[in-house]
């Protein structure tokens, strides 16, 4: 791995169109050196795209450009193929070659080398990940966080300037992949590694990442590190990803919104009278007993260990607010309590067609 005050990754003005509908529409970004970036957004928005764009499987349109540690790899007239990038791939179902060993997948990498090289280096890289007791091993044998280890094993070996990892947990149920990920994760920021981690989950992003790149139908929509993302979106669309919001529109005055549950101050530039929407987070709720805030009453409980999630409804209201709780709440389904709020979880944006419609999924 190399040191450079270079950004790890340039991309300016990428775009990839597939008979005639835009995949990617004008990407630009910087990656730093030795941190971890999640690509995270729907299904079709664009992300694993990218990746290949990145990787040199896929090309983007003329005028986009792609440099690695300040040298061009595309650009007018230029195309460096993916063999010759330095950028390792690690594919969402692994590709482990059956029919080799573990530390045969280890040296495919590295054929280039005098055999000596690769032994060294094999065991450099199977010290740092711990994997000797798996070496003899053939990829049938392994369980799925083990194929997991030795695939990240495998991209690493080379030593790529960048790595692509494409929903590398996705194969995996719930609790592996908790773990694996914690693992992964804990190898990547011990060999200083620069990653780019493709995902659809908000919640592996926010816990992995240095930086998140959310996207929406081959669009940049917010850049951030996790906190800059999860506390202040820049849309209701990047609040809504994130976590789950209750939506409120209310009259725009004097610099808040005014709601059937409370007025929020905001920095909007809206004029006096406008709509706009409040993205309340459910931990931005709590209640008590009647008479200690908001009048409303409970309509729905559900435990979920953890927390309880509940549904409560308030005049004027169409609909339920939902909120979470980790402390019980002892009044029942029926019962008459108050609503508080915390105004540090609540989002203030504009009103606009696309905001009020809940966009669908990108194809």
């Amino acid at each position: 791995m190399f040191v450079t005050s270079a950004p790890a990754l340039e991309l300016e003005h990428v775009s990839r169109h597939f008979d005639g509908r835009a995949v990617l529409s004008d990407i630009s970004l910087a990656i730093a050196p030795g941190k971890i970036t999640c690509l995270l957004g729907q299904s079709g928005c664009g992300k694993s795209t990218l990746l290949r764009i990145i990787s040199g499987v896929d090309r983007p349109e003329p005028g986009g450009r792609i440099r690695v540690a300040g040298t061009e790899l595309v650009g007018p007239g230029r195309f460096v193929e993916p063999e010759d990038r330095r950028i390792g791939f690690m594919f969402q179902d692994y590709a482990l070659f059956p029919h080799l060993s573990v530390a045969e997948n280890l040296a495919f990498g590295l054929r280039h080398l005098p055999k000596a090289a690769q032994r060294a280096r094999v065991a450099e890289v199977v010290e740092r990940i711990g994997l000797a007791h798996l070496l003899d091993r053939y990829p049938h044998s392994l369980s799925g966080g083990e194929q997991q280890r030795v695939a990240l094993a495998r991209a690493l070996a080379p030593q790529p300037a960048i790595l692509l990892m494409d929903e590398p947990f996705s194969n995996l149920d719930q609790g592996l992949r908790e773990r694996v990920r914690r693992e992964t994760v804990d190898i990547l920021r011990r060999t200083a590694t620069t990653a780019i981690i493709v995902t659809h989950d908000p919640q592996e992003a926010l816990s992995m990442g240095d930086m998140i790149v959310l996207m929406r139908a081959g669009r940049i929509e917010q850049v951030g590190n996790p906190f800059e993302i999860y506390d202040r979106p820049c849309s209701a669309y990047a609040a809504e990803f994130m976590g789950p919001c209750n939506r409120l529109t209310g009259i725009w005055s004097k610099g808040r919104i005014e709601t059937p549950i409370g007025t929020f101050p905001a920095d909007l530039d809206l004029p006096d009278g406008a709509l706009a929407l409040a993205c309340i987070r459910p931990q931005a709720l709590s209640i008590g007993p009647d008479g200690q805030g908001i009048s409303a009453r409970v309509m729905a409980k559900t435990f979920t260990g953890e927390s309880e999630q509940i549904d409560i409804m308030v005049h004027p209201l169409a609909q339920t607010l939902r909120m979470h709780s980790h402390v019980r709440i002892p009044m029942g389904i029926g019962e008459k309590v108050s609503l508080q709020l915390n105004g540090a979880q609540i989002h203030v944006f504009p009103e606009t067609p696309e905001v009020n419609g809940h966009p669908a999924a990108d194809s």
